[in-house]
């Protein structure tokens, strides 16, 4: 690759930058080709910002509830605050939307608490119109459910603790 056409590419994708910002796109996918056609594929994306539900307040939680936040901590042993860097961290291997259950309505593949052995499903994500289903895998006991069930993720988004 030559020195003319690498710093066309580092402008082109300074211009790129400024163009997520200013118009407050969240994904830019750009496909060049540099045969005899010079083609440029470019498409652009926008996602709505997920609305924050409010945690529900202390005193409508049952006293059952109260070991919680030390299991939590048990759970977050891992380096910083990020839920990927926890041991047994489940993580997206595809951009699309995750089921936690077959259908709706129907009970979910895996609770808080379940054991779960290698290549049991876990949940199921959907990607372009299929259905792939997500693996544990590792055995394990099944600690923090990370994702609802119909959200959108994102490739390498923690999904789920297994430990």
């Amino acid at each position: 690759m030559s020195k003319d056409r690498n710093t066309a590419d580092v402008a082109f994708i300074k211009a790129l930058a400024e163009l997520l910002e200013a118009n407050n796109l969240t994904e830019i996918e750009v496909e060049r080709s540099y045969d005899e056609n010079d083609s440029l594929c470019v498409r652009v994306s926008k996602h709505a910002p997920q609305p924050v539900q409010p945690a529900p307040a202390a005193s409508a939680l049952p006293a059952a509830a109260a070991p919680a936040p030390a299991a939590q901590a048990a759970v977050g042993k891992g380096s910083g605050d990020d839920p990927a860097d926890l041991p047994g961290a489940v993580n997206s291997p595809m951009v699309g939307t995750a089921y936690l259950a077959a259908e709706p309505g129907a009970e979910p593949f895996v609770k808080i608490g379940d054991q779960v052995s290698v290549g049991q499903t876990l949940m199921i994500i959907e990607a372009m119109k299929t259905m792939n289903q997500i693996p544990a895998p590792h055995a394990g006991i099944v600690k923090r459910i990370l994702v609802e069930d119909g959200t959108p993720v994102e490739y390498g988004a923690p999904l789920m603790i297994v430990e």
